[in-house]
């Protein structure tokens, strides 16, 4: 191979378009410090908005290669180079990976808007995609929870970013709604009064929101109350629990019954 051809036809072109080449190196030092610059800036941005950092990182990584591409692309095309054919390349290449990569590329989206615009935190319990449980973890591309049962589930940020979300731990307060019926033979009064002080005697139990009793329904073999104290969100399934416990121990008490089925057992 003739180097020194090569050299001769280097040299002749750089000195030939001297002063492209000078404008193609102060493009590149300059565009790659401006890129520096923005990187800088767009992380501090969403470092402000408390995006999470490793959506930061992966952000700011992409629109720094993204712009030194452009940069480059824009100093070959001043000495005269034709880049036509390159950005073609570059499109065609994109869209291949694009299309491969068609799933990820939506997982990613999705986890983008997730930790953007936070419907729910590491520690939140929600409901999403048919599954309920804390939040383990919150990855780029999926989500993990822990279920009440403590099993691992696993939920892509595509999906769970389209879908419905029910976040039970924004709140700092909860409603536990419960229901109890009782025989038609009970006293209406006497009963709401028994609920109500189940309810008063349970310090979990907020005083404002009030808690609420009233009588909801009468059924085919009983009347039906509903329950409603207001707690605190981390007491939600303690008080759920306590107040069924303490009301049918208090209805058993007061000789207030319950309806439940009876079989007779005929004899001939």
């Amino acid at each position: 191979m003739d180097y020194q051809k090569y050299l001769d036809l280097t040299i002749a072109f750089v000195e030939k378009n001297i002063g492209n080449v000078i404008v193609a190196f102060i493009i590149l030092i300059v565009g790659f410090w401006l890129t520096k610059k923005t990187v800088k800036v767009i992380r501090k941005l969403m470092e402000k908005r408390g995006v999470d950092i490793t959506l930061q990182k992966f952000l700011g990584d992409l629109i720094g290669w993204i712009l030194k591409i452009l940069i480059v692309i824009t100093a070959i095309s001043q000495v005269g180079v034709e880049t036509t054919s390159f950005i073609a390349i570059l499109g065609a290449a994109g869209l291949a990976v694009g299309l491969a990569l068609q799933g990820s590329l939506a997982n990613f989206a999705g986890g983008a808007l997730i930790m953007i615009f936070k419907p729910f935190k590491v520690g939140d319990f929600i409901e999403a995609q048919g599954h309920s449980g804390t939040v383990k973890e919150i990855q780029i591309f999926v989500t993990k929870l822990n279920s009440p049962q403590n099993r691992l589930i696993i939920l892509p940020n595509g999906t769970l970013s389209n879908g419905n979300i029910t976040n039970y731990s924004e709140e700092n307060v909860a409603r536990v709604d419960l229901s109890f019926g009782v025989s038609y033979d009970a006293d209406i009064k006497q009963t709401k009064e028994l609920l109500m002080k189940v309810l008063l005697d349970n310090p979990k139990v907020l005083k404002e929101p009030a808690p609420a009793v009233k009588l909801s329904e009468l059924a085919d073999s009983s009347v039906n109350f509903v329950v409603r104290p207001w707690v605190a969100t981390e007491d939600y399934w303690t008080v759920h629990f306590e107040v069924l416990e303490a009301t049918k121990l208090a209805l058993d008490k007061a000789g207030i019954e319950i309806p439940y089925p009876h079989q007779v057992e005929i004899r001939k």
